[in-house]
């Protein structure tokens, strides 16, 4: 069963007593108390809870949970965080406290408050050895590797340095440590328990190791960490001081090292992916002898995947443009820019946008974009460069995934300074509306290479919008179940009900579901429910106006585009969606303007072919069918174009006479689309409230010879 499995993980078998607010857990009879007054908690709860204590020398991702918790079965975020939420509330925690359970940023979670174990035949995780009385550990840590000892006029290295025991210190603070010291380069501390030192200092020192992987190993900054018995062992031996032991074994340890003293050794009960293996000699200057200490290995993976506080949006990193203007006075232009990118790009509700004054950070450093991955949490990196002579300017932007440095997209920008300020904001949203599509197809790429055991929430939504770009009825209907699956998982996922709503939509304009009033409520119920949960996202409220458009209540369709106009500036689609919309409105001619800023804003979005095939329809019904005609041809050349644009080309040249066309373009459109006819396109046109723009795209299909 579950639960002995779970018990059998650290030898409770009886009550666990924890010392805060007098509360008790009782395993054998599977109760929780508080001051003797019993806590009423759900099953599943209780075993959460039992799984971090016995647990409670790591931290604990979110698939070490499912597997221990739930045995490895599917759990949706929203089920997952309830009830770390509700085991919180159990013990008097709460999330904002976190004294007993606490969260770690892209780790996972650890039981962190005190425990005796009581009434059971095994020893405790952090108790002491039997025959040995307890005793307090002291660990020290030092620079060491090719970039020891670090340069005092190096800012770079200067900075990775303070990252670094920034680091050290936040998982000796998470570990219960004391930090004693932290002068210079040297970090002391104290722990109460010996086993918390060692787990601490291999935790970090995985940590860190990670974060100088990608540097040339010329400028890897390590630490060696020594540990020792807080004030001395034994009468006359070289432990004297444990102090000054701990510095000294750390300075022996070497880069990355854990090394600890033989009483460290003798006392210390380890948690199972760590033990003690090589000896190594060290001879600290102020001992006439020699000193025997044990390196710490450990079996745990270099880095513990976990929850994420971006619910598994990709994160970038907007670095500030240099200045290559040779004027430093130029770098307000450049700053500013910068600036209004990640302002930009903050708009975007699909993205986390690290904040300017971390990205500010590495200013003129030249940081290596994988460095900044690793400093920063960074999936994408945004960087470039600004050269501006008299009255002209050149900036150039690229876009690179910080995982192997892979550059995704890059851009050259040549503009007249006439108005500086109009020049600033015409590039900043040419940049954020280019980026945003961009990171999405590279995260499709990537959710695409995840074994299926491994995808969340995020995942199944990501995947769902690549299919919800393609234009078969395979794809949309796929696309519907990956988001309803998303949704399964993760009932919060607003971006997951607006894409639903709208391939919902999608399925009764181009696809083989027939129209039907019930399915278009649905729809709209689906999409305000996404607004409900996140009424800021531009995106969201824009599906929902497709919906309510759909549903022919224009003028509150309208209002929603217009809306999400307000949030996002810079988001294509919603420009095109209100060209549509006031095409539909009767005021074809004004909405042309719409189309021209889509097509501008983002002229390789996954969309761009409905920027096109609306443009055209809006053209038609303005009884302009020469640029009718030219806008449907240019959309038939994009490969995930609908069969809807070949047909508006088929209108269009109905309207012209050209009969030597004609029959090219109704092969093309009967090729993708053999069931279409006059018919069927009255049937799909439902959207449209005015007949008469009904009958003028039926009477251009019937001149070019479409079947009735």
């Amino acid at each position: 069963m579950l639960e002995d499995s779970l018990l059998s993980l650290g030898g409770i078998e009886a009550g666990v007593e924890l010392f805060y607010a007098n509360h008790r857990l009782d395993t054998e009879r599977r109760e929780l108390s508080r001051d003797r007054e019993p806590i009423t908690v759900e099953p599943q709860v209780f075993d959460l809870l039992v799984f971090l204590i016995e647990n409670r020398d790591r931290v604990v991702s979110k698939d070490d949970l499912i597997a221990g918790v739930w045995g490895g079965r599917i759990v949706s975020d929203s089920t997952l965080t309830s009830r770390i939420n509700a085991a919180r509330r159990a013990i008097g925690d709460s999330g904002e406290r976190q004294a007993l359970i606490r969260t770690y940023a892209r780790k996972g979670i650890r039981f962190v408050g005190e425990v005796r174990e009581g009434n059971t035949p095994a020893a405790s995780k952090t108790a002491q050895p039997s025959n040995a009385p307890a005793a307090a550990a002291i660990l020290a840590a030092a620079p060491a590797g090719p970039g020891a000892p670090v340069d005092p006029g190096d800012g770079a290295a200067l900075r990775r340095l303070a990252l670094q025991r920034d680091v050290i210190t936040g998982f000796i603070v998470a570990h219960r440590g004391q930090i004693l010291a932290s002068a210079d380069e040297h970090i002391l501390a104290r722990f109460t328990d010996l086993s918390d030192a060692v787990s601490a200092a291999s935790d970090f020192q995985r940590e860190l190791g990670a974060r100088n992987a990608p540097l040339p190993e010329s400028a890897r900054l390590l630490f060696g960490v020594g540990i020792a018995i807080e004030g001395g062992g034994r009468s006359g031996s070289p432990e004297g001081d444990g102090a000054r032991l701990a510095v000294r074994i750390a300075e022996a340890a070497g880069p990355g090292a854990v090394c600890v003293s033989g009483e460290v050794r003798a006392r210390a009960a380890m948690p199972p992916d760590l033990w003690f293996t090589d000896t190594v000699a060290g001879k600290p200057a102020d001992t006439a002898q020699p000193l025997r200490i044990y390196r710490v290995h450990s079996n745990a993976p270099a880095a513990v995947a976990g929850f994420t506080e971006t619910g598994g949006r990709p994160s970038v990193a907007v670095l500030p443009l240099n200045n290559l203007s040779g004027d430093p006075q130029q770098d307000y232009f450049a700053d500013g820019i910068t600036e209004d990118i990640i302002t930009a790009l903050s708009k975007h509700r699909s993205l986390v946008v690290i904040a300017r004054n971390s990205a500010f950070a590495f200013k003129d450093h030249g940081t290596d974009v994988r460095r900044v991955g690793v400093d920063l949490g960074a999936d994408y990196v945004v960087e470039g460069s600004v050269r501006r002579i008299d009255q002209r300017v050149r900036i150039t932007v690229q876009l690179v995934e910080t995982d192997g440095g892979r550059h995704i997209w890059a851009e050259r920008y040549d503009r007249s300074l006439d108005d500086i300020f109009e020049m600033q904001d015409e590039i900043t949203a040419a940049v954020a509306a280019r980026i945003e599509p961009e990171v999405g197809t590279a995260e499709r790429l990537r959710t695409e290479k995840k074994p299926a055991q491994a995808l969340h929430a995020w995942d199944f939504f990501r995947l769902g919008t690549k299919h919800f770009y393609r234009p078969t009825i395979d794809d949309n209907r796929e696309a519907q179940r990956l988001f309803r699956r998303a949704i399964e998982l993760n009932a919060e996922l607003a971006e997951a009900y607006g894409f639903l709503s709208y391939a919902i939509v999608l399925s009764m304009v181009y696809f083989d579901v027939p129209p039907d009033p019930e399915r278009l409520n649905e729809a709209v119920a689906i999409a305000k429910k996404g607004v409900e949960l996140d009424d800021q996202d531009a995106l969201i409220r824009f599906m929902y106006g497709r919906a309510l458009l759909a549903s022919r209540a224009y003028g509150h369709a309208l209002s929603e585009l217009e809306i999400a106009l307000d949030l996002n500036p810079n988001l294509a689609v919603v420009y095109c969606g209100l060209g549509d919309s006031l095409a539909y409105e009767g005021k074809p001619r004004d909405a042309i303007p719409y189309f021209e800023k889509a097509i501008k804003l983002s002229p390789y979005d996954p969309q761009r072919w409905a920027f096109y095939s609306y443009r055209s329809l809006a053209h038609l019904f303005a009884h302009e069918f020469e640029p009718a005609l030219e806008w449907a041809q240019k959309a038939t050349r994009i490969p995930n174009c609908h069969y809807w644009a070949f047909s508006h080309r088929v209108a269009a040249l109905g309207h012209l006479g050209r009969a030597d066309d004609i029959r090219l373009a109704i092969a093309e459109l009967m090729q993708r689309n053999p069931d279409f006819s006059c018919r069927f396109a009255r049937e799909r046109l439902f959207y449209l409230k005015d007949p008469a723009q009904i009958e003028l795209y039926v009477e251009g299909l019937g001149k070019a010879g479409v079947r009735i």
